[in-house]
Formats: structure tokens, C-alpha cells, sequence
């Protein structure tokens, strides 16, 4: 069936003109083809010899070369003649065998301009008459040699390329495909052609072609990168290709189908794959050195690694420590061979919320803070004792959990924790199937994950061991739980920091003195740490030395500020460098202790106390019926600042009034101001007159005593001061009779207290201190006597001479006295009056009805 040749047809390209020649060698017929090639005109050509139209039209000659021969008829060049029997316009048509096709190339030229070169390809034929004639076809050389150009270079690279060129008719079906993809797929080039996606490439595969190639024949535009996996035959593995698609379009411009080149990316893609594990990994472990070890928590460490850990790195996972490291050993038995006991510290689970029972029927999950053993032979007992990893397939394991009943676990990794060549215990990483196993480059990273961890651990775990032992040196230096003074109730709290906080400098301390009066002290050296604590300990014990020389308040304080302006210098230098402070290395500065402290004594005889503060908040007052105040006393400067003066408030204080003594870490906190705590503080002091016990505990849970930024130290005091029936108090004239007098007066008081079997001691003791005041004092006799926990008896004098005790030697006729003292009494000594003035007294433990008083007797024949 005939049709139209459609515009931009191959003849188009090659630029094809055809034109006959009758038997006399002139032009019969000339195509439109020829017109267009030319430039020549039908009414030009038509009836005229080809040399005449060619020449006129200045196309040079016609035939040339082997195009003439004058074997048939003379040369094409000048013509010929028929009337030789030559051919018209010198054509050689011939007759018989002889007659053949010829060729010749003719420049032309068109609109004046040189236009190409054709070539005219002369065929012999006969017409209806059987006369000699010829048809003529002209070609372009130039297009010619253009179009077989471009056909040697496509099928240079179609054949040659190491990319798999193919190409789908509109239908969809292979036209042609390369040797390159050919061999990709695993068949001969042949068995391609004409198949449809679906013969040679998965079915979702084959889908996701064929809808990409019919998206491109139907919009035109390409497609880049269209990735597609399959199998190849004969091989176990499968290819991954990228696929770039774009649309052919014929002369005409119309779509004749769709070319693809196709590249195997499969070692790409797994390059790619394995560089983004990689860096994958390398996010993991930034992310764990950031978020494991922000504590120095044991449990919060291990939950930290887990959080890291889980989902991103696996499915399950657990942390198991050895319980004598954890309480504190450094080598627990067994810890060699892995058959120590550990203890489960965390659990995380991306696919359940908690542990369930093993796939094994006799083995049933460890739970969180569970103590166990691993089986000696188990995986994770060797990397115990090995400290190398283990790789656990399966789901049945030692101490391993499936996350959920019917998924069980694919594989895991029992990692040890070894930090400091010591192993701590064993982490386990669990992926439950269906995801992908652990490999090498995963083994390696839970190694580093495990190694991160047990040095976090280990670190919180050593200090974990020395915050305990700092603790215990701290408690230690304070004073008992429940302290007990003359004339006062006592309650007092004490709350460490947190355990992530270092141990700090607060102290309390309740000091019983001569005289049945009591120090109050609270302070706190400025600072955390180890050093803090010792120097708390140095200074509390300074305060404890100081208060039994019977020092004032505003004494013991100067004497402490000298002794921490000295704490952490060279030979604890106080006093030189005063006057080098100007020339204070800054080095130095790092080492200087500085301590608020307020220091109150109360007498219950006199109902009396005397403050003096040193840089430290004000005591509370709560009296009966009124709110709670604070004292106003001179604040001071803080201890260690070297060479200040303290002054000292004395308040007469009514029975039953509360005095509490407290640090700051009671009151401030970067949550509220110190105003506020302060308040919070007298507002939470609104009931005195209930238990004292239960008052402290009210302030504790009244106040926000939990945020664990400093230490928190509460000194509460009931008041209740001495009876005026315990109390015996006289004035003797400095006179010998006054000796019988004072031995008198304790006769006839100690039966009314019911301490008879006192009496002869007391009466011995007394005299000796009356004779001591008359021989070596000044000024009137007074005696006192002071009953409560203890019987106190006092000799005052004017004199400024204190006593000294001396041994006596066997010939001596005196200097007994004091020694006979300190032999029958509990405990004596001798204190300043100011403003001037001395005491002399003496201590006897009350009786308790199983051990009598001292056998005076025994004592005076001891001293011979």
C-alpha cells in the first residue's frame, strides 16, 4: 500500500533527486527533488541535453571520470555524435551485457553560492519501444557522508561502551540492546530483542519500568537514576543498575520509541551503604561521648550507654556490673574466671517494655537490680573471663531476653566492660530478627561503646568509693545524733548534698562547759570538696579546744579566724602573713580557707546567751506567742580573713524559747533569693511548743530541702534554764572560818537533792578549793553549787592567780590539794572572770544506784 512519505523522512536527510534522459540523451523528466537540489527549473531541464543545463546553469560537467567511455561511443566530454552511432549529449548507453550503471560526482552551486557536491548515480533502461534511455538518481555527498559518519559512531559506541544501551519501541518492546547489557543480564544479544520488561526483570521491577517508560513517551521528559534490581542467571547475588531514560524522535519529530543507557551500580551502592554505616557509626559514637558519662552515677551512666544504644544500634540491650565492685572492692572473689556475682543495673528494649522469659523452659529473665550468676560455660561467662567479645546467635542465651513472645532474638553481642585492665561486667546487644545482623564493623563499634561506658562507670564507681569515704570522715567529725546540755533540749539535722555533689564544709557542734553552760556552734567553710571537710574538721576541732579553755565567744572566734587564715600555708603561718598579704603569690590564692561560723553560749543559771557571729546568717528566736525573729547581732566577717575584731551580743533569754542555728544551704537556692528562704524559714517556726523532733522535721519538709546544692546543717535549742531550787549560791567573807562555813553549807544541801552518798566527797573537795581561795586569792568567797546532769560545784575568787596542779613529793608537807581533786572528781578546772577574777570548779557524776561515789579514803592513801 502506497502512502505519503511524512516530512523529515530519511530521503529528506540524504537529500535524494532523481531525473530521466529519453534515447536521444536529452532530459525527459525532472523531479521536484531535483528542483530543490539544484536550483534548476523543470521548464530548464526538460528536452535539453544534461551538459547544456548543467553548464547554463554553471554545474561544471556532468560526468566525469569512468562515467564516459569511449568504448562505447566516444567521450562524454565533448558530447558525441549520433550520427557515428555515437550517444546524444555523450551518454554511452550500450547494448547487451556490456551496458551497466555508471557513477560521477558534479559540484553545484545554488542562488550563486556554492551549495555541495552530488553525486548522480546513471542507470540504463529502456523505454515502451525498447530504446535506450536512462534514469538518473543524485545524492548529496556531504549528507551522505554525514549520515554514514554518524551511523560508524553510534555503532562504535552502541557496540563498544562498557554502558548498556537499549532500545524500547512504542510498544514497549526491546528493538536493540548492547553487548554490555547483554552480558549484565546474562543473555546473547539475540535473545533480547523484542521482549517486554516482564521477561527479563522481577515483577515489581518490571513495573516500575514499564511505568517509567511509558511516562516518558507520553510527556517527553527523561528520566535519570531509575534504580532497579535483579537477579542475573547463574548467579546467587542480585545487581542493582541505574537506569537514565529519554525519548527518540523521528524526522518528522514524532516519538519512534525510547532509549536507555544502564549502569551496574552494585558495588557503588554497597560502597554507599557501607559509607553511610560508617558514618552512621561515627554519629553513634560522637553521640555516646556526649551523652555517657554526664553523671557520676553508677545507674545513670549504664542507662545513658542504653539510651544511646537502643533503637539506634540494636533492639535490646543490657548492663550487668559485678556486685563487689559495686560495693566497693577492688578484686571481689571470682572476678577472674567470670564466676562473680553481678548485678543487673539497666535494661532498654526498642520492641517491649520489659523483660520476659527466655526461649529456654528452665531459664527465666533477669530483672533490673537482680544479683546472678552466669553458667561457667555459657558465652557470657567467657567474655567475663577472656575479656573478649562474644558473638551469641539465636535466641536461647544466658541472662538475654526475647522481646516479645513469637519474636526471639537473631543475634547478640556479649561485650565486657573493661576499664583500667580491670573488667567491670558485661553489656549485651540484641537485634531481634528482622533486622540486619551484627558484622564486624558493628562488633568493632559496640567494643568502643562498651569501652566508653566502663571507663564512665569506673570513674563514677572510684568516685562513688571516695564521696563514701569522704562522707564517713565528715560524719564522723560531727557530733552525736542526739546531744544532750544542761538546761537546754536539743534537736539537730544534717543532709549531705546529693551523691553527685562533692561533700562540703558544714559542721555543727554542741560543747558542754564548766558550769553547766553549753556552746552552740554552726558553720561552714566556704567551698566543696575533700579539703573543705578536713578543714571543717581542723576547725571544729580548733572550736573544741578553744570553748574548754572557757575562752568568750568574741575570744574563740579570733582565735579560729588566726587558725584559718593560716590553714593551707607553708607551716600554718598566721600572724607573718599579715604583713606580706600585699605580696601574696596569686598561686597562693587558690589555697586560702575562708568559714562563717556564729559561736553562742548559754547559761541556764542566768538564763543568758552570748553571740558572737563571724560572717554567718543570724540565729532564730521563736518565744511563746510571738513570730520568729532574727537576732540582731554583728554580722562580722568570715574566718580566714585574718586579723579582725568580733563583738559580742548577750540576750537574757525566757524559759521555753526555741534558738536555731542553721547554714545557708537551708535557706538559698538559685531557685528563690535569699530573702525568700529566709521567710520560708521564720514562717515554717510557727509552733515552738511542739515536739522538738518534730519541729525540725516540719522546717525540713517545709522548705525546699531536696535541690542537693549544698549541705544542709539545723541546730535547734529548747531553753529551759536551771530551777532556782537547783541552784546554791553563797558569799563568804575571806576569813579561816569560812573553810568550816562552805563544808557546812554543802552538808546541808546535797541531802535536800537526795545525794547523800555525795556528801562526804563533796564536803572534802569543797574545803580544799575554799583553803586554795583564801591562801592564794583575793577578795570575798563565793560558793556555788549547780545541780542537773551532774553536780557542779564553783569557788570564786578576785585573784587573777590560776591554780596548777603539781606532783608532790614524798616529803613535801602540801601541794596534795588539786591532785586530791582530780582524783575524786569526774573532771575540774579553772576559768577568767572578767573582768577580773578566777573560778575554781569541780565535776561529780550523779549517782545511778550500781557504781557509789569515789572512796575518799583510797584516794587520800594513793597520794602517799
Amino acid at each position: 500500500m502506497w502512502q505519503n512519505s511524512p516530512p523529515g523522512s530519511l530521503y529528506d536527510y540524504i537529500r535524494v533527486a532523481s531525473f530521466s534522459l529519453g534515447p536521444d540523451g536529452r532530459i525527459e523528466q525532472w523531479s521536484e527533488r531535483a528542483t530543490e537540489l539544484f536550483g534548476i527549473t523543470p521548464g530548464q531541464a526538460v528536452g535539453r541535453d544534461p551538459q547544456d543545463v548543467f553548464a547554463a546553469a554553471q554545474q561544471g560537467v556532468l560526468f566525469s571520470g569512468d562515467l564516459g567511455d569511449p568504448a562505447d561511443g566516444g567521450d562524454p566530454a565533448d558530447g558525441g555524435d549520433p550520427a557515428d552511432g555515437g550517444d546524444p549529449g555523450g551518454l554511452p548507453l550500450g547494448d547487451g551485457p556490456d551496458a551497466r550503471a555508471r557513477t560521477g560526482l558534479v559540484p553545484y552551486q545554488r542562488d550563486g553560492r556554492q551549495q555541495g557536491l552530488a553525486e548522480v548515480y546513471v542507470m540504463p533502461s529502456r523505454n515502451e519501444r525498447g530504446e535506450r534511455a536512462a534514469l538518473c538518481v543524485a545524492v548529496d555527498v556531504r549528507a551522505l557522508q554525514g549520515i554514514e559518519t554518524d551511523i560508524a559512531a553510534s555503532e562504535a559506541v552502541f557496540g563498544q561502551s562498557p554502558l548498556g544501551f537499549f532500545f524500547f519501541g512504542t510498544d514497549l518492546r526491546l528493538l536493540r540492546v548492547n553487548e554490555s547489557f547483554a552480558q549484565a543480564l546474562g543473555r546473547p544479544v539475540a535473545w533480547h530483542r523484542g521482549r517486554r520488561p516482564h521477561e527479563f526483570l522481577p515483577r515489581t521491577e518490571a513495573e516500575r519500568l514499564t511505568l517509567a517508560l511509558r511516562q516518558v513517551l507520553d510527556t517527553g521528559r527523561p528520566v535519570a537514576d531509575l534504580q532497579l534490581m535483579g537477579p542475573v542467571p547463574g548467579k546467587a547475588e542480585r545487581r542493582r543498575w541505574s537506569v537514565s531514560l529519554y525519548r527518540l524522535h523521528g524526522g518528522s519529530g514524532r516519538p519512534i520509541g525510547v532509549a536507555a543507557i544502564a549502569t551496574d551500580v552494585t558495588g557503588r551502592r554497597r560502597a554507599e551503604r557501607e559509607a553511610a554505616g560508617v558514618r552512621r557509626n561515627l554519629a553513634l559514637l560522637n553521640e555516646a561521648s556526649a551523652r555517657i558519662g554526664t553523671s557520676l552515677d553508677l545507674e545513670t551512666t549504664a542507662r545513658e550507654l542504653l539510651d544511646v544504644a537502643v533503637p539506634q544500634f540494636c533492639d535490646l540491650a543490657s548492663v550487668d556490673l559485678y556486685q563487689g565492685l559495686l560495693a566497693g572492692d577492688e578484686a571481689p572473689p571470682g572476678l577472674a574466671d567470670g564466676s562473680a556475682e553481678l548485678r543487673r543495673v539497666a535494661f532498654a528494649s526498642a520492641v517491649s517494655g520489659a523483660p520476659v522469659a527466655s526461649d529456654e523452659p528452665d531459664e527465666k529473665a533477669i530483672q533490673v537490680g537482680e544479683v546472678h550468676r552466669y553458667p561457667f560455660h555459657s558465652p557470657c561467662a567467657g567474655a567475663l573471663r577472656t575479656a573478649q567479645v562474644q558473638a551469641v546467635p539465636g535466641a536461647g542465651r544466658e541472662g538475654a531476653e526475647p522481646p516479645e513472645p513469637g519474636m526471639s532474638a537473631q543475634c547478640t553481642l556479649a561485650v565486657p566492660m573493661v576499664a583500667r585492665d580491670t573488667v567491670m561486667g558485661l553489656v549485651q546487644f540484641t537485634r531481634t530478627k528482622g533486622s540486619e545482623p551484627f558484622g564486624e564493623r558493628e562488633t568493632a563499634v559496640a567494643v568502643e561503646l562498651a569501652s566508653r561506658a566502663a571507663v564512665c562507670i569506673d570513674n563514677a564507681r572510684l568516685y562513688r568509693r571516695e564521696h563514701e569515704r569522704a562522707l564517713i570522715l565528715q560524719r564522723s567529725l560531727l557530733p552525736p545524733v542526739d546531744p544532750e546540755a544542761a538546761g537546754l533540749e536539743i534537736a539537730c539535722r544534717y543532709l549531705p548534698g546529693n551523691a553527685a555533689t562533692e561533700v562540703g564544709g558544714d559542721w555543727f557542734d554542741v560543747i558542754e562547759l564548766p558550769g553547766h553552760r553549753t556552746a552552740l556552734v554552726v558553720g561552714d567553710v566556704m567551698g566543696r570538696g575533700l579539703r573543705a571537710a578536713v578543714a571543717m574538721g581542723e576547725l571544729r576541732t580548733a572550736v573544741r579546744t578553744l570553748a574548754m579553755l572557757d575562752m568568750e565567744p568574741a575570744e574563740v572566734l579570733s582565735a579560729l579566724d588566726e587558725i584559718a587564715h593560716g590553714l593551707g600555708r607553708p607551716g600554718g603561718k598566721q600572724s607573718a602573713s599579715r604583713g606580706v598579704r600585699g605580696s601574696v603569690r596569686p598561686a597562693d590564692l587558690s589555697e586560702v580557707y575562708l568559714a562563717t561560723c556564729v559561736y553562742a553560749v548559754y547559761d541556764p543559771v542566768t538564763r543568758r546567751c552570748t553571740v558572737a557571729n563571724a560572717g554567718h546568717l543570724p540565729p532564730v528566736l521563736v518565744e511563746e506567742g510571738k513570730p520568729a525573729r532574727l537576732l540582731e547581732v554583728q554580722p562580722g566577717m568570715p574566718l580566714g580573713v585574718g586579723g579582725e575584731l568580733f563583738e559580742e551580743t548577750v540576750l537574757e533569754l525566757p524559759d521555753g524559747a526555741l534558738l536555731a542555728l542553721y547554714t545557708d544551704g537551708l535557706v538559698e537556692s538559685r531557685d528563690h533569693p535569699l530573702d525568700e528562704g529566709l521567710q520560708a524559714f521564720r514562717d515554717a517556726l510557727t509552733d515552738p511548743a511542739r515536739p522538738l523532733e518534730d519541729v525540725c522535721d516540719h522546717v525540713l519538709s517545709a522548705l525546699d530541702t531536696h535541690h542537693g546544692e549544698d549541705d544542709i546543717a539545723l541546730l535547734m535549742a529548747r531553753l529551759r534554764g536551771l530551777p532556782p531550787g537547783h541552784v546554791g549560791d553563797w558569799t563568804l567573807p575571806p576569813e579561816p572560818r569560812s573553810v568550816a562555813r562552805a563544808r557546812e553549807l554543802a552538808r546541808e544541801m546535797l541531802p535536800q537533792w537526795g545525794l547523800e552518798s555525795l556528801v562526804d566527797t563533796t564536803e572534802l573537795l569543797v574545803s580544799e578549793l575554799v583553803t586554795n581561795a583564801l591562801r592564794y586569792g583575793e577578795g570575798d568567797i563565793r560558793l556555788r553549787l549547780l545541780l542537773d546532769r551532774t553536780l557542779v560545784c564553783e569557788v570564786w575568787d578576785a585573784g587573777s592567780v590560776q591554780p596548777r596542779r603539781r606532783r608532790a613529793r614524798d616529803t613535801d608537807e602540801g601541794g596534795r590539794g588539786l591532785q586530791l581533786v582530780g582524783l575524786l572528781s569526774a573532771a575540774w578546772g579553772s576559768r577568767r572572770i572578767p573582768p577580773q577574777g578566777k573560778t575554781v570548779w569541780f565535776e561529780l557524776a550523779l549517782p545511778d544506784g550500781e557504781a557509789g561515789a569515789p572512796d575518799a579514803v583510797e584516794a587520800l592513801m594513793s597520794l602517799y
